[in-house]
């Protein structure tokens, strides 16, 4: 990819059926290297996952922004140009990285999302309350920020220095709309790509749940006040 040294971070909890598949679907070159944020499983996924080459961080504090966080913290150490998150049960296509960086690479963008809407979707892979919240928080996105997109989707890339600069801190559901959200209001160039999604692998752990989903949406919706109120 023209030379960008690209690293991936997967925030993991139980996916120890999954993330096997994951792994190794994720194109080398060119990515460098692979960190698994295990965020406190209670099965295999920090074995599997050194066993399939990746790099594993321990983050006992239950969220995703916790683990991802955690990852990041590593990365740090040696940082990459480009960091693309991507989720551990084999619901994206880790093959479609390249198309995902492309924008970067080619200095079209500094930060890429992948639309699950805007691509090919398995039958079933978004549940209906996962669209409904998508498209609540797209719409507010675009009234108090200006932001559009069609998307809150996990699969995403951005350059390095630009996430430091966005200063994350979230640790709970609200990670990746905290992270367009401050982009938004930094002027940071983003992109959309559709991207292909399907059923993941086992039940998850947000939307496969009624706490999980009133859960992700209550925060969602809280950081899209504070960060307008602010």
């Amino acid at each position: 990819m023209h030379g960008l040294s690209i690293d991936v971070i997967i925030p993991a909890l139980d996916e120890e059926r999954a993330l096997p598949r994951v792994l190794a679907a994720i194109p080398r070159p060119p990515v460098r290297r692979v960190v698994v944020a295990d965020n406190g499983s209670k099965d295999g996924t920090a074995e599997v996952a050194r066993r399939a080459g990746a790099e594993v961080v321990l983050e006992p504090e239950r969220g995703y922004g916790a683990a991802c966080l955690r990852a990041l913290a590593l990365l740090a150490e040696d940082p990459p140009d480009v960091v693309v998150f991507l989720d551990g049960d084999f619901s994206d296509h880790p093959d479609e990285l390249p198309m995902l960086v492309g924008p970067i690479a080619r200095g079209e963008a500094e930060m890429v999302v992948g639309s699950r809407t805007r691509g090919r979707r398995e039958r079933g892979s978004l549940t209906p309350q996962q669209r409904a919240g998508n498209a609540v928080a797209c719409a507010a996105l675009r009234l108090l920020y200006g932001a559009r997109y069609t998307d809150l989707g996990p699969f995403r890339a951005i350059r390095f220095p630009t996430l430091e600069r966005l200063g994350m801190v979230d640790r709970s559901y609200g990670w990746t709309v905290e992270m367009q959200i401050r982009a938004a209001r930094a002027g940071v160039p983003h992109v959309e790509v559709p991207v292909s999604y399907r059923s993941r692998v086992g039940r998850s752990k947000v939307s496969g749940t009624l706490r999980g989903t009133l859960g992700a949406s209550r925060r969602i919706l809280w950081l899209l006040a504070r960060h307008a109120w602010s």
